[in-house]
């Protein structure tokens, strides 16, 4: 079932390192991403973010900060804390919080910061998240996804800062993003169904969005 399969995703003990951010106790962003494994969890963020399943959230975060990121226990469970805070503060509408969204997103990239070897400005790229995350809300809202090319360049965007690539290298890895937010805001306007097939459609898209994404940087 696809419930179940997402919820061993979230409580697994030892998983393999999916995105080495490591290495010899720092690392590079760009090396060593299984986009298979990458999309999988971040399917279970997406399910649990809008099922409002907080706890489970959380502990999937844990699981990315540690396997997807590589960093240490206490550097794992403030990460883990910063992204659970921004989501929170993002997550009400209408009266949800940008700035604080927004600060919360600056502590989670300056941690990363301190332990990669990635040179980038975490207020920056924390303007660029929510940034997306705004014009996402507009096209759940408005139900204009059908034009998301909005969208499409704010990911875009976030991706060729962070990666360090041209934008147009990564257009078809923001586009499958984009696709796979269609495919959940279907599955919101739908009731939420933890057995939908759109999961598994969802899923699809952010696997090509990953694999994408990567072999962008990798011809950089």
């Amino acid at each position: 079932m696809i419930a179940n399969r997402e919820r061993r995703v979230s409580s697994c003990g030892r998983v393999s390192r999916v995105w080495r951010l490591r290495r010899r106790g720092r690392g590079n962003v760009r090396t060593s991403l299984d986009p298979q494994r990458v999309a999988q969890l971040e399917s279970v963020l997406w399910v649990s973010y809008y099922r409002r399943e907080w706890v489970r959230f959380l502990r999937t975060a844990l699981v990315v900060m540690r396997d997807v990121f590589g960093l240490p226990w206490v550097a794992t469970a403030r990460g883990s804390w910063f992204l659970l805070r921004a989501t929170r503060r993002w997550s009400p509408s209408p009266d949800n919080d940008p700035p604080a969204a927004r600060l919360a997103m600056e502590r989670f990239y300056r941690l990363l910061k301190e332990h990669t070897d990635d040179q980038f400005d975490p207020a920056e790229a924390a303007r660029l998240e929510v940034e997306w995350w705004a014009i996402h809300r507009v096209h759940q809202q408005t139900n204009a996804s059908r034009d998301a090319r909005a969208l499409v360049d704010a990911l875009a965007a976030l991706y060729a800062y962070a990666f360090g690539v041209p934008d147009t290298a990564i257009r078809q890895a923001a586009e499958q993003r984009a696709l796979a937010m269609r495919y959940c805001d279907q599955w919101v306007r739908a009731g939420c169904d933890p057995e939908s097939s759109l999961i598994v459609q969802k899923r699809a898209a952010l696997v090509r969005s990953y694999a994408s994404l990567v072999a962008a940087v990798h011809r950089a």
